[in-house]
């Protein structure tokens, strides 16, 4: 399905009926990448699981947007689809998403339960290697951004930027770069207290871009919040050990268990 969600072309899968549960999915991710868990949510639920801006099917926002710009995109969809009560299922990206909504005074939206699968939120001091490589990036920028190697060497500063980027740096979009180093660049660590409905905590062991312990520390931070550990897995917990998470998100989720 697609809608229009203040001029932005949204795609997205509206599937089930009764409540709703509105997933978030994770950085540049499809929905379709989820049909596991929007089917097994299907089972007793209306699961509405948009693109956001920028990833699958849906277009790019018009400008480089931060996590709240993301937070008011999914109230004016919940407004557009007249949703104003749901349990909200988001991974890695979407719990950005997730913690920023729940930190707004005066939600117009009732936020029954969360789930949440390797979040993203907490930021982490980097190394000192890390530090040392940033700067290093850091100078040979400013140097490649001069007008005089810019014209000797058009390509060398992307070229660069390619060498220090991360995976989802170099598969991004120039638009979606800048959005990505908004959104990274956040610690919402201190929102973690502000998320006060019931929440599930699904972490895979072995999860190397949203670590084990901050799922650790969100069970700690969140008023009502509980973790379930999937050994064997990483960021990737619903379809790495599918059968487990499916069985685990039922039994939050009242879903009769086949």
């Amino acid at each position: 399905m697609n809608a229009d969600i203040n001029g932005i072309n949204i795609n997205y899968i509206d599937k089930g009926e009764g409540s709703a549960v509105l997933l978030l999915q994770g950085w540049g991710t499809s929905v379709e990448l989820y049909s596991a868990v929007i089917d097994k949510m299907a089972e007793k639920y209306r699961v509405l699981a948009p693109d956001l801006p920028g990833f699958g099917a849906s277009a790019e926002p018009p400008e480089p947007w931060h996590v709240d710009d993301y937070a008011d995109f999914v109230l004016a969809f919940c407004a557009k689809l007249g949703i104003e009560r749901c349990i909200i299922f988001a991974h890695s990206f979407g719990g950005r998403v997730t913690l920023k909504l729940m930190a707004r005074e005066a939600l117009p939206l009732t936020v029954d339960k969360i789930i949440l699968t390797g979040a993203a939120g907490i930021r982490h001091e980097p190394s000192e290697t890390a530090k040392k490589k940033a700067a290093a990036y850091q100078r040979g920028k400013k140097f490649l951004s001069s007008a005089p190697m810019k014209a000797l060497f058009p390509n060398a500063l992307e070229n660069l930027r390619n060498k220090h980027g991360s995976a989802d740096y170099k598969a991004a979009s120039p638009m979606m770069r800048q959005v990505l180093v908004n959104t990274v660049n956040e610690d919402l660590a201190p929102l973690l207290p502000k998320c006060t409905p019931e929440t599930l905590l699904i972490w895979g062991r072995n999860d190397d871009a949203a670590p084990y312990e901050d799922g650790q520390r969100m069970e700690r931070e969140m008023p009502d919040a509980g973790l379930v550990t999937i050994e064997g897995a990483g960021h990737f917990a619903f379809l790495e050990q599918q059968y487990l998470f499916l069985r685990v998100l039922s039994s939050f989720l009242g879903i009769e268990l086949d």
